[in-house]
């Protein structure tokens, strides 16, 4: 059989439930498995930090994986490099957050927690998706990496950040946007490169508007049946929802294994 090279998104992908009552389908776990046994390169595509997919890789057993938006790349268990923001641009932003009295935090190293000045992000956001630290006298000059921003605000108060016009970020939540890498094809190519393998080898599995920088011609295109209507337009394949059996379908309709 020939041997493919298959990513997958987590939430809404491979993690049904939303942040609240997140699980992986049992026919998930099951063709990831039936995968592993046909003898694929199989490998998480996130725009999630390392330190907070890795739970999702061991419980899967999957060794691969393209984070941090397409610029963490681990392979084998390892991880290999994250690459930062652009550190000047993180402090204009967070200038102006200070300007237009916008809390703001900080993601400063690989880990599970991001840094805040003073209590105002929890409390405006009210946030479960990752730990927050208060550190006094927060400062981003101080930081030689900065991986990720966070800032607090309601749309399209935004729109009064215009830094933003020059960093990539997305809205997930009501409560605050993420500033963070968008581009997951450049993590795929770089584990493609690394193995020196054609890139009409690749599938990816995606769901969300951070799916759209991976769903390009250069490889097959799988787009689960709750994803947005714009990554589903740009698809070669449409298969069920998360939670009826979309990734085992799909490999079945592609005959992976």
């Amino acid at each position: 059989m020939r041997r493919r090279y298959i990513f997958f998104d987590i939430d809404g992908t491979l993690k049904a439930g939303g942040y609240d009552n997140a699980y992986i389908p049992e026919s998930t776990t099951r063709a990831i498995e039936r995968l592993r046994q046909a003898g694929h390169f199989i490998a998480i595509a996130t725009g999630r930090s390392e330190a907070m997919a890795r739970g999702y890789m061991q419980e899967l057993g999957i060794e691969n994986m393209v984070s941090d938006g397409g610029y963490g790349i681990t392979i084998d268990g390892k991880l290999r490099s994250i690459e930062p923001l652009n550190k000047g641009l993180c402090v204009e932003l967070v200038d102006e957050c200070r300007k237009h009295n916008m809390p703001w935090a900080l993601q400063v190293d690989n880990s599970d927690t991001r840094v805040a000045p003073d209590s105002h992000f929890e409390e405006f956001t009210h946030d479960v998706y990752m730990r927050t630290a208060i550190v006094e006298g927060l400062e981003p000059r101080n930081y030689d990496n900065i991986y990720k921003v966070y800032v607090a605000c309601l749309a399209p108060d935004e729109r009064l950040l215009t830094t933003l016009n020059k960093l990539p970020w997305c809205r997930f939540l009501d409560e605050y946007i993420f500033v963070e890498p968008a581009d997951k094809s450049h993590g795929v190519r770089q584990i493609l490169d690394h193995f020196g393998v054609k890139y009409e080898d690749a599938i990816v599995f995606g769901d969300g508007i951070n799916d759209l920088s991976m769903f390009v011609d250069s490889w097959t295109k799988v787009a689960m049946g709750n994803a947005c209507d714009e990554l589903k337009a740009r698809a070669d394949y449409i298969t069920t929802n998360v939670d009826d059996d979309g990734i085992w379908n799909a490999c079945v309709e592609l005959k992976l294994f």
